[in-house]
């Protein structure tokens, strides 16, 4: 039992909700249910877990040395000497093995998820490398990485993204990108673990986390009340979930201040009303749009 838990700690197992925004295309297309897609969706999102657990094993492989000045990130299987160098490379390795023979099946020889399950693990490569380094550049990967998991989704399900969806993640994952900031400077005990946050300032990540929120509920609300969204489902209902929106947002910037981990994933995970409000929101939009 010891081994299966530092195992699902380095492949960061919990880190996995992020890749619920693939499946973002298929549940406003009216696709999730498909029983022609839903094979599709699935090998999607072994392909996209098995792509970002290999990636942040790179990425502890990087960071082992600065990992260990961390009060919370010294507990790692890495940086805690549990797992050794040689066996999280070929763990990353298998990994990445997984996630190509899971896309082949889920696309075949398609061009497009291909190309951006490449782009993630490349950018997330130079994230760990270079870019993490460099201020707001460095929020800016996180961003493309949200991003790329939409549209991989939508590929996947032969779905456009809207204007509105895109936008909406958008002003989300920069306010998660700047929150996750700001909770490292407050847990860190000084910036050695991550030399980029001498660059930022409570003040500075405040301010941009609230327009970003403001911005994530405006567009979210636009989309909800859009004439052509209306017509998609055949009602203005979605509008009703507004409400629930604007309290997940607020609540979980009441948490960030509490400054207790600097994971965003572990924020949600230790806040039982963000956990009841996220699944009473995916509860009332599944209400919604399927039945």
């Amino acid at each position: 039992m010891g081994t299966l838990k530092k195992y699902i700690r380095l492949l960061r197992i919990k880190s996995y909700v992020k890749n619920g925004l693939i499946l973002l295309p298929a549940v406003f297309g009216k696709r999730l249910f498909d029983p022609s897609f839903f094979p599709l969706i699935v090998l999607a999102l072994i392909s996209f877990c098995a792509v970002s657990s290999a990636v942040y094993i790179f990425n502890d492989l990087c960071d082992c040395e600065r990992d260990k000045l961390h009060p919370h990130k010294c507990t790692r299987p890495l940086a805690s000497g549990e797992i050794t160098f040689k066996t999280a490379v070929v763990t990353a390795v298998i990994l990445l093995i997984i996630s190509v023979a899971a896309n082949y099946f889920a696309c075949g020889t398609t061009a497009t998820p291909w190309l951006l399950l490449l782009l993630y693990l490349v950018q997330n490569i130079l994230y760990s490398v270079k870019l993490k380094k460099i201020p707001v550049l460095d929020v800016a990967v996180l961003v493309l990485g949200f991003l790329i998991r939409v549209f991989y989704g939508a590929e996947i399900a032969g779905i456009s993204v809207s204007n509105w969806l895109y936008l909406t993640v958008l002003a989300i994952s920069f306010y998660l990108g700047l929150s996750k900031r700001r909770n490292e400077i407050s847990v860190s005990e000084s910036t050695d673990s991550r030399s980029v946050l001498c660059f930022y300032s409570y003040d500075f990540l405040d301010k941009n986390m609230y327009v970003c929120s403001a911005l994530a509920i405006v567009f979210y609300s636009l989309w909800c009340i859009d004439p052509t969204t209306i017509a998609n489902f055949g009602s203005n209902r979605l509008m009703w979930t507004i409400p629930l929106v604007i309290l997940i947002c607020i609540c979980y910037s009441h948490a960030v201040e509490k400054r207790n981990t600097d994971d965003p994933i572990d924020v949600i995970f230790k806040n039982k009303a963000l956990i009841i409000l996220g699944l009473l929101y995916c509860a009332s939009v599944l209400f919604i749009i399927y039945v």
